[in-house]
């Protein structure tokens, strides 16, 4: 497979999943970063100058970003919309691997948790192997594979109004439930970080997971480093108010002006 696709590469042939996906991730990193060097680019993505220059050139022909000297420019500080839940799985993976393993070191047994939606948390999710762990979750998708897991693990779904990018629920009938509920830990993601204030696309989503963090003694967000400086539609919650922030670690720059207000593993 690999001596085939290096095949495909040479003759600008690539298989369109896998265009699609770099795609996706030459945009997440612009967008990040407000600008991208062609060659920081290629470091990350470990694909050629002329690919990823050809990619450049049709995602500004789509409208997505803007060509400059040597890389890119992103056209806003954040995303017109919201990426899918089948985008999200296949950006930054292996990032996403490391910070759900970091998070497993903070389970206790015996205690009732929360998860929140996004790709990060349902890697997560998959990691937990203490069965004595009571979830909460207002994630289809986490629920779905916790399911696996029953009757030994005991599992709950929030329900309400869905939505469809997240496959979470949310709204009045999904916080009328979360009110009465509390836990030792909640864990949740997010779609952007700026000026210390935790973003994500809606109003109804973001009070859903300001509420649940609010009801839990400890309170923990899964992030990687490219959504740092991002921004969204709705900053639903402070930095300084979480007990941490897990996050990887390879642009160090951009979580040093973070440190002075939590703890980064």
């Amino acid at each position: 497979n690999s001596i085939l696709q290096k095949i495909n590469m040479i003759f600008g042939g690539e298989n369109k999943l896998l265009k699609e996906e770099r795609h996706l991730q030459i945009l997440n990193i612009v967008d990040a970063n407000g600008t991208a060097r062609v060659s920081d680019i290629m470091a990350q993505l470990h694909v050629s100058d002329m690919t990823i220059r050809r990619d450049l050139m049709e995602l500004e022909e789509q409208g997505k970003l803007e060509r400059v000297h040597g890389g890119a420019k992103s056209l806003h500080l954040f995303r017109s919309h919201e990426l899918s839940h089948g985008d999200k799985q296949i950006i930054n993976i292996e990032q996403k691997q490391t910070i759900a393993t970091k998070a497993t070191t903070l389970l206790k047994s015996g205690q009732t948790i929360f998860l929140g939606p996004g790709t990060t948390i349902e890697i997560f999710a998959n990691m937990i192997e203490d069965d004595s762990i009571r979830i909460v979750t207002n994630c289809l998708p986490i629920f779905e594979k916790l399911t696996q897991r029953l009757p030994r693990m005991k599992v709950y779904l929030l329900g309400g109004e869905i939505r469809s990018t997240t496959m979470s629920f949310f709204g009045d009938l999904t916080n009328k439930m979360l009110t009465d509920m509390h836990f030792h830990q909640a864990f949740i993601s997010s779609n952007g970080l700026r000026n210390n204030q935790i973003m994500t696309s809606t109003v109804e989503e973001g009070c859903t997971q300001a509420l649940a963090l609010n009801n839990s003694v400890e309170r923990y967000l899964l992030m990687d480093d490219s959504k740092i400086g991002q921004e969204d539609f709705y900053a639903y919650y402070s930095l300084k108010d979480l007990t941490t922030m897990i996050t990887n670690d390879t642009q160090t720059e951009k979580i040093i002006s973070l440190e002075k207000y939590i703890p980064i593993f």
